[in-house]
């Protein structure tokens, strides 16, 4: 009986190292299949920022209707109202998109696309689908932008700009932000749910 019982743990404790074993293996070989976490940079920081302006700015273009893309709270004709002369949400937009290549386009030497001539945006973009690949496009220069940056270079300025090269991929970020302010009020004027606020308590 006593023999049994020793031959029993022993079986077990077998079986139990065997498995802590494999366990130890799959576990080693799980973690060497994952490639180990890149620490963040400058530059990936700054990408990320851009990334979450880009979303939040182009699901509000995107969420527009076409036949609204060129609506202004002007047209609502509202008494004593400062909306005399304000952007249409078209313009919004478009200014968004040439305001990132005046800012961006510094810190990655690329020209300004000659159709931009202002901080309107290219006059002949009418189209819903055509501004929102214009947005885009200002957006990949933005990444761009991020990925110039560096410990050693991010507080250099940059050719005639007084800023540095942090200050200048920050400020395109902020300038985005702001615009996007106003056309989630456009939205809203137009009974719209901007993107970011669909699911939540409004």
């Amino acid at each position: 009986m006593i023999q049994i019982r020793i031959f029993a743990l022993s079986a077990i404790l077998i079986f139990t190292a065997a498995a802590v074993v494999q366990d130890t293996r799959s576990a080693a070989a799980s973690s060497a299949s994952q490639s180990p976490q890149s620490p963040p940079t400058i530059a990936s920081i700054v990408d990320r920022e851009i990334s979450t302006v880009e979303k939040q700015i182009v699901e509000a273009a995107e969420a527009m209707p076409e036949d609204k893309f060129n609506f202004s709270p002007e047209s609502l004709n509202i008494p004593g109202s400062e909306y005399k002369g304000v952007r249409t949400f078209a313009v919004q937009v478009k200014h968004v998109a040439s305001s990132n290549y005046f800012i961006w386009s510094p810190l990655t030497g690329d020209k300004v696309p000659e159709s931009i001539k202002d901080g309107n945006g290219p006059a002949d973009l009418k189209t819903k689908a055509d501004i929102i690949k214009f947005l885009k496009d200002s957006f990949a220069l933005g990444h761009k932008a991020a990925a110039t940056l560096t410990a050693e270079n991010m507080l250099q300025t940059t050719g005639n700009s007084k800023s540095t090269r942090l200050r200048l991929a920050e400020f395109g970020v902020a300038h985005a932000y702001d615009h996007y302010g106003q056309m989630v009020e456009y939205l809203r004027m137009n009974g719209i749910v901007p993107p970011a606020s669909r699911g939540k308590s409004d």
